[in-house]
């Protein structure tokens, strides 16, 4: 199991920027992911980084933000420009994936953070 501690949420205007980041008690040679869960719906993917370093973000996400990582700091980063209201949701960074190829989705993931709160406001 992987310790996980996000960081970087806060309260911005729509159009503005977040850069949010995982920090990792593990080094980034397997798949992480960053995943997104606003009140009343169901956690979704926001995108992932394999162990080639190969990033896949969903639909929503495409265009507008970006994943990385730094390998000496072992840590995930979620770049998050022009943000919109419907961005807003509590997001967490994830490790440790179970089973299948390195994708976005909640239940594949084992290790989780205790995330951080983005609010975008209209």
């Amino acid at each position: 199991q992987v310790q996980l501690v996000e960081s970087g949420g806060g309260s911005v205007q729509a159009g503005g920027s977040l850069r949010l980041s995982c920090a990792a008690s593990g080094s980034f040679t397997s798949c992480m992911g960053w995943f997104r869960q606003a009140p009343g719906k169901e956690r979704e993917g926001v995108g992932v980084i394999g162990k080639y370093g190969i990033p896949t973000l969903t639909t929503s996400a495409k265009g507008r933000f970006t994943i990385s990582k730094d390998n000496t700091k072992n840590t995930l980063y979620l770049q998050m420009n022009s943000l919109k209201p419907e961005d807003t949701a509590m997001y967490y960074c994830a490790a440790d994936l179970a089973y299948g190829s390195c994708r976005p989705l909640p239940t594949a993931f084992k290790s989780w953070g205790q995330g951080t709160q983005v609010t975008v406001s209209s």
